[in-house]
């Protein structure tokens, strides 16, 4: 079968949740006793022939620009004045390693004077070397718009939330628009991109117009607001299979990762406190703020909330988020969402097979023929899947398996594919 780019979509009856026009601030959680912050880098202290700069009992400022290695251009921020109590390895889905650096809190906050020093250079060097850790997370190709081989062209800022049950871009759209506006203005200055769009639900659209940039308007209803549907929607253009917005010269950045930049020139620190929704095992969902690197378990233990042994805390939203497997794991940058089901109600996945009800089919939004191409990823066919039936079409909006009979983790499949296809590939490259 020909690899084709997903067209049309038929829209699940599922809508964003909209948030009041007037809402409440977030509930603001305690200095937690010890943060950890997770570095994109391994912790291989010998294996890598040079020793870390980081120890156990070196003192930390907020603020604090963290490297594990002197040359390294990976790095993480304190968000917490203390002590290192630990340096550790932890691996994560698919592979992804890190260096967890587990800081014990002190009393008495003490703010590091190095970005302080540089608040009035507005340049990308500067955000290159103090803020890509700030709450919302910068990507990368924001900060090297010129180095992939498409030079990007247009920014969106998505003012939209990516899964049911989250507000948190929202609520930033609403109640930061100095700060958005600011950190447009950033943008524009430190990219030279002046194409920059801002999308919003249309209740905000008067929020979204004090940013600065051009208002687009997203369709309420799931999954609109995830990156190829709303370049397919609001810019008129299709990303091919295999192919992503960037390589198409576009690049998406979350809203507080906006508001967050311009706030940082604003009042001359690195902001550390991250919004994110914590959806109860009721469904019910509240706004949050806590300091990147708290502890999950302390943010249950603000709301009362008992996790049992066999509760499942997943990280984003019900439709796309990804399960942890420990209370211990940090808020990151990037969480929206941290949501805990209760094990009586939970919607369990099973291994039985496919029974082909097509469900799958009228619901995706890229048009894959789902039924068939999950048959491919059971047995772990997966260069078979890509070749005949679309895998990387899939935009992973969940939908496939929010709908299955048969309770097959069809997403999970899908990235699992990917993911190793992506493995083989890197591996052949080195091999050349």
């Amino acid at each position: 079968m020909i690899k084709r780019s997903f067209i049309g979509l038929i829209k699940p009856r599922m809508r964003y949740q909209a948030i009041e026009l007037t809402p409440p601030e977030p509930r603001k959680i305690p200095a937690p006793k010890q943060v950890t912050l997770l570095l994109n880098e391994p912790y291989d202290p010998f294996g890598q022939g040079k020793s870390p700069q980081l120890k156990k009992g070196d003192p930390i400022k907020t603020g604090q620009k963290l490297a594990l290695y002197e040359d390294s251009d990976a790095y993480v921020v304190s968000s917490a004045t203390g002590t290192i109590s630990a340096l550790s390895a932890l691996i994560g889905d698919f592979g992804r390693s890190y260096t967890a650096i587990s800081i014990d809190v002190a009393e008495n906050e003490e703010i590091d004077e190095q970005f302080p020093a540089l608040v009035k250079d507005t340049s990308l060097e500067t955000v290159k070397h103090f803020l890509t850790f700030i709450p919302g997370n910068l990507p990368d190709v924001i900060l090297s718009p010129n180095g992939s081989s498409t030079p990007i062209e247009t920014i969106v800022i998505c003012g939209v939330d990516r899964d049911l049950l989250i507000t948190a871009n929202q609520h930033t759209v609403v109640k930061e628009s100095s700060s958005v506006k600011r950190g447009v203005e950033i943008l524009k200055q430190i990219t030279g991109i002046d194409n920059i769009i801002i999308a919003s639900p249309e209740h905000l659209m008067q929020d979204a117009g004090l940013s600065g940039a051009e208002v687009r308007v997203v369709n309420p209803v799931y999954p609109a607001s995830l990156p190829k549907l709303i370049m397919r929607d609001l810019l008129g253009r299709v990303v091919p299979a295999g192919k992503t917005c960037e390589d198409l010269g576009v690049a998406f950045i979350s809203v507080q990762a906006v508001a967050s930049l311009g706030k940082a020139f604003n009042e001359g620190r690195i902001p550390v406190y991250k919004h994110f929704n914590l959806i109860n095992k009721d469904g019910t969902s509240v706004l949050v703020s806590a300091i990147i690197g708290t502890p999950v378990r302390d943010i249950f233990a603000a709301f009362n909330i008992d996790a049992g042994e066999k509760d499942r805390i997943i990280f984003g939203g019900p439709m796309t988020g990804e399960s942890i497997y420990s209370e211990d794991h940090p808020i990151q940058p990037d969480t929206d969402a941290v949501m805990i089901q209760d094990q009586k109600s939970l919607a369990l996945v099973s291994d039985y097979p496919c029974i082909n009800c097509s469900e799958c089919i009228p619901i995706c939004p890229a048009k894959i023929q789902v039924n068939m191409l999950v048959r491919f990823l059971e047995v772990g066919k997966y260069q078979e899947a890509a070749d005949e039936y679309d895998l990387y079409s899939c935009i992973e909006c969940g939908l496939c398996s929010f709908v299955c009979v048969s309770r097959i983790p069809i997403l999970q499949y899908i990235k699992l594919a990917k993911y190793e296809l992506g493995r083989i590939s890197r591996a052949e490259e080195t091999n050349v």
